[in-house]
């Protein structure tokens, strides 16, 4: 079939050290002038990435902070798709030694060496909250928030129907990515995790496998099929 959307990661994917090189933001543009839809799905705050990367009108949605807040890249607006944690548990985090914080409009992330402190003080705090771990990153958020949750929200507003989108990525968060897509695919420097559930691996890493992604969605090239345990997953998932 002929997908009609791209949904990718950002770190680790389109981006290397957190940089996206120029020839992947041309394949992206090349892509969105074929008609197609690009959103950029990733974990990271809005001020973060457009610090990082200043060209998002390239996307048609933006999903963030791990499916928790929505941006318009038109606009310039975003919203928030859950409630945010109490303002005593990024408090209590800091008391405790948490010293790398980050407090977005929903998640609360940090990294590794701090697991024991947050799952200490989600459980002192008596908060319904769940821990995404993400290479080496501790992220913090509302049950049921992930970028398969984010995504959907972006989806149904679009009313783009699931199998009709490409999903990519590379880390643990991303999982919940390509499963609610019609078709995953991990970047050749995914964890092998991630490769496992995957529809097929780029043979190459970051960038470029997304540019090898999107030659194949130009060309309407047919995609492989690896045999992956995504497919019965799908069956559950609509807009």
């Amino acid at each position: 079939m002929r997908f009609s959307t791209l949904a990718t990661d950002y770190d680790g994917t389109i981006a290397h050290h957190g940089t996206v090189d120029a020839a992947t933001v041309d394949a992206l543009q090349r892509l969105k002038e074929s008609g197609r839809k690009v959103l950029l799905v990733t974990g990271r705050e809005i001020p973060d990435l457009l610090n990082v990367f200043p060209e998002p009108l390239i996307f048609d949605r933006v999903v963030a902070e791990n499916g928790a807040v929505l941006y318009y890249p038109e606009s310039k607006r975003s919203r928030a798709l859950a409630e945010a944690p109490p303002r005593e548990f990024s408090e209590l985090l800091r008391a405790r030694g948490v010293n790398t914080l980050s407090v977005g409009q929903v998640i609360v992330a940090t990294v590794d060496p701090y697991e024991t402190e947050v799952r200490l003080a989600i459980k002192e705090l008596k908060l319904g909250l769940e821990i995404i771990l993400n290479k080496g990153s501790i992220m913090v958020l509302p049950p049921n928030v992930t970028k398969a949750s984010g995504l959907a929200t972006a989806l149904e507003e679009l009313r783009i129907a699931p199998a009709n989108v490409v999903g990519i990525g590379d880390a643990e968060n991303d999982h919940a990515l390509l499963k609610i897509c019609g078709y995953g695919v991990a970047v050749a420097n995914a964890l092998p995790e991630l490769k496992k559930t995957a529809h097929w691996t780029t043979p190459s890493g970051h960038g470029q496998g997304v540019r090898e992604l999107i030659e194949k969605l130009l060309t309407d090239s047919i995609l492989p099929e690896s045999g992956s345990s995504l497919a019965a997953s799908r069956e559950g998932a609509t807009v």
